[in-house]
């Protein structure tokens, strides 16, 4: 018995049996285009099996089984090509803990924008320090000192932002 689920064998199998359409050849090297998968084809059958393999449990109960065979999270981090953070955040737990940490984790990605606003008032300290030709590190100790004037801009959704007037007078 396998211990992929029936869809990631199923997946497996039908992007297995596209190599080999692909791997068909005639002539000089060259796919006979009738009998040759089509590039959007292998795409989607690529990504099916990626997407199988994510949702199948043969990957946590492979962490559980390592782990009960006594392996560290850095070993079973370094097979999955993970930090061994990532590896605990994504396996740690039971079915459950690991449902809602994931859960939390998507509902923290839909509220929150994944760019940075464009509209907000003065310079990042990235900006600033590249204006000024210092560092980010030059741009806080002069705000520290009262040689700049800073400000922290907080946006409705909770995300907050240093914003550097290298213009103007500091105000402290």
């Amino acid at each position: 018995m396998s211990f992929l689920s029936d869809e990631t064998a199923r997946a497996l199998a039908e992007l297995v049996a596209l190599d080999a359409l692909h791997g068909d050849v005639t002539g000089a090297g060259r796919a006979d285009d009738e009998t040759d998968a089509s590039p959007l084809e292998r795409l989607r059958g690529i990504r099916a099996l990626v997407a199988a393999l994510e949702a199948d449990p043969a990957s946590i109960a492979s962490v559980r089984d390592a782990l009960g065979a006594g392996r560290t999270w850095s070993q079973i981090a370094d097979a999955a090509g993970l930090s061994p953070n990532a590896a605990k955040y994504r396996w740690a737990g039971d079915d459950d803990e690991i449902a809602a940490r994931h859960e939390a984790s998507r509902k923290r990605k839909r509220d929150r924008p994944s760019s940075a606003p464009t509209e907000l008032p003065g310079l990042s300290v990235a900006e600033a320090a590249a204006k000024l030709g210092v560092t980010p590190q030059a741009i806080y100790q002069r705000v520290t000192r009262g040689l700049l004037r800073a400000e922290t801009v907080e946006l409705p959704d909770g995300r907050k932002y240093k914003r550097v007037f290298p213009d103007e007078a500091s105000a402290g």
